[in-house]
């Protein structure tokens, strides 16, 4: 299912279930939003009050002192329910958000990061942050203020009619005029802000791209048409942007017009009937207590509606955001190419793994896996694993070893075929995973270390640090484990980058340990201590399955597999 024809039903769906869990919260907003229209009328009556008394009255200033305290006492109560209204609605808008990232992260988890790595961080990012707090005005103003724009006007009306039935009937036929009309633009207003996040998620995709690549671009000499790409992306963003602004300016300028002409014509309506030359229905008996009060009404009548045609372009933003998040979360799930580039696994799992009991071998029973119809990458492949064995994997590129361990990992899914991990289907299985290229989070080296264990101590962190030779290093830096590292390792040369990344294994302390191609890219010295971190885990009784050319590995080995042609063979 496209972007583009996502079935709009299908999001005002989505948000409909979002909004029938946190329910209550919408409903403490629009109580405390009645109560503050409730106060504002109060408020009104005693200020009418005090102007008839003192005009038409001339009352002493000790008559007038109880208004006056009921005036500032309703102005106060107001005030508080404007700010309880304002709290509810930041908490519901707070419990959705909240919803729609465990929605999302819970699809990020299913698809795998095979999967995950198919779309841009960019866009991912944009997904997570941007569209899911696009849905705050929806929530929090745009949901309450519906049900306000109906209630605070209606009692406003019935006292209307109480006062003057014929200014009730302006009120009445001037009301459903800007509903139309900001329906019409908002349909509008929908398409536009559902292309406007289209377009920001490319663009942020394309730009963490290119900055990315700067290198390989100047290299190649590509940085004048990635900017040029950039620019044109950008450029119509802007555009975009201002499409949107244009509507949102519309749907209030309407509002705005119609509610102004209404008020004109009720006080027009007012001044001519206390003049005495509109003698028809009700006007003979205006007084300045009531015309003046009806007057004060007659802007907090249009008010709330004013209010929704404010927060109407926040509709149009969720609905537009939702159609992005909804599309990611129908993503079929994972089906995708085998990747010799794949990144650690961080899933969630727990950190030490259950202790083995019954099952004491990793099966594959008549295991295939094709990316095409013509090309199966393996074919009814069988395959038992002892604990404790340590398994190399080899044979030519693309020949199906890195998508033997994904599938052993649970990140891809076989067409045919079981596959269990002492007993517990792959993916369900705690597992140490060491990628072509380790995964690091901008932070402290214990920050890292600790993303798979969080209770790990300082000195489990340094012991592991030790176990993959890089004891040197961390006695020459002056803050030990909490050392600062990048994302990108800076700091670090490329092999310490990877044996910092080999040592959450040792911190998890894992009985399966996957590795895809653990010493490519590295020079001797990091070569030899990521043999040595490896002898130890196996000395330690773990099973040790990775992919292979490098004949010292090969050597550390008690089994080799060879993987080609779809076929898995003991060499």
């Amino acid at each position: 299912m496209t972007k583009q024809a996502l079935d709009q039903r299908a999001v005002r769906r989505w948000l409909s279930g979002l909004t029938s869990g946190n329910r209550r919260w919408i409903q403490g907003t629009v109580a405390a939003g009645t109560l503050a229209g409730v106060a504002t009328i109060v408020q009104m009556v005693f200020l009418a009050r005090i102007v008839h008394l003192g005009v038409i009255e001339h009352a002493p200033a000790s008559e007038l002192a109880p208004y006056f305290f009921g005036l500032v006492l309703a102005i106060v109560f107001r005030s508080v329910a404007q700010g309880v209204q304002t709290h509810l609605a930041a908490r519901c808008s707070e419990q959705v958000r909240r919803t729609a990232r465990r929605q999302i992260h819970q699809h990020w988890c299913s698809m795998g990061p095979l999967e995950l790595g198919q779309t841009s961080a960019g866009s991912l990012a944009r997904e997570w942050i941007d569209h899911v707090d696009a849905l705050h005005g929806y929530f929090a103003r745009f949901l309450p203020q519906m049900a306000l724009s109906l209630i605070v006007p209606l009692l406003i009306l019935m006292l209307v009619f109480y006062l003057d039935w014929l200014a009730g009937i302006f009120l009445l036929l001037s009301a459903p005029l800007i509903p139309f009309f900001m329906a019409l633009v908002g349909m509008g207003a929908e398409k536009l802000n559902q292309q406007h996040f289209e377009t920001v998620s490319r663009l942020s995709g394309q730009f963490l791209d290119k900055v990315r690549g700067i290198t390989t671009l100047q290299l190649f000499g590509q940085t004048e048409s990635a900017a040029e790409v950039i620019q044109q992306r950008s450029d119509q963003y802007r555009k975009i942007t201002l499409k949107t602004l244009r509507v949102a300016f519309l749907s209030s300028a309407v509002l705005e017009f119609f509610a102004s002409v209404a008020i004109a014509v009720i006080a027009i309506y007012i001044g001519f009937g206390l003049l005495g030359y509109i003698t028809y229905g009700p006007s003979s008996d205006l007084t300045l207590f009531s015309g003046l009060l009806i007057l004060l009404l007659a802007p907090e009548f249009f008010q709330p509606l004013r209010i929704l045609s404010q927060h109407y372009h926040d509709r149009a933003a969720a609905l537009g955001a939702g159609a992005e998040i909804l599309a990611r979360l129908n993503e079929d799930e994972p089906a995708v190419s085998s990747s010799s580039d794949e990144t650690e696994s961080l899933r969630a799992m727990p950190s030490v793994p259950e202790p083995v009991t019954g099952n004491e071998t990793i099966k594959l029973s008549a295991v295939s896996l094709a990316f095409r119809a013509d090309h199966n990458v393996l074919r009814d492949v069988s395959l038992v694993i002892g604990k404790g064995d340590v398994i190399a994997l080899t044979g030519p590129s693309g020949g199906g070893k890195s998508t033997l361990l994904n599938l052993l990992a649970g990140f891809l899914v076989p067409d045919s075929g079981d596959i269990h991990l002492f007993g517990m289907p792959a993916g369900s299985f705690a597992f140490g995973w060491l990628g072509q290229s380790g995964f690091l989070v901008h932070g402290t080296w214990a920050e890292n270390l600790r993303l798979t264990s969080p209770d790990a101590s300082d000195v489990a962190i340094e012991t592991a640090l030790r176990n993959v030779g890089l004891g040197s290093l961390l006695d020459s830096r002056e803050d030990g484990i909490f050392s600062q590292v990048s994302e990108d390792g800076q700091g670090l040369s490329g092999g310490q980058a990877r044996r910092l990344s080999l040592a959450r294994i040792f911190v998890a302390d894992y009985d399966v340990i996957l590795l895809d191609e653990p010493t490519a890219g590295l020079d001797s010295d990091s070569e030899m201590f990521v043999l040595e971190a490896l002898h130890k885990l196996a000395m330690a009784g773990k099973t040790l399955i990775f992919s292979t050319h490098h004949q010292a590995l090969l050597a550390l080995a008690n089994r080799v597999l060879l993987v080609s042609g779809g076929e898995v063979k003991d060499v």
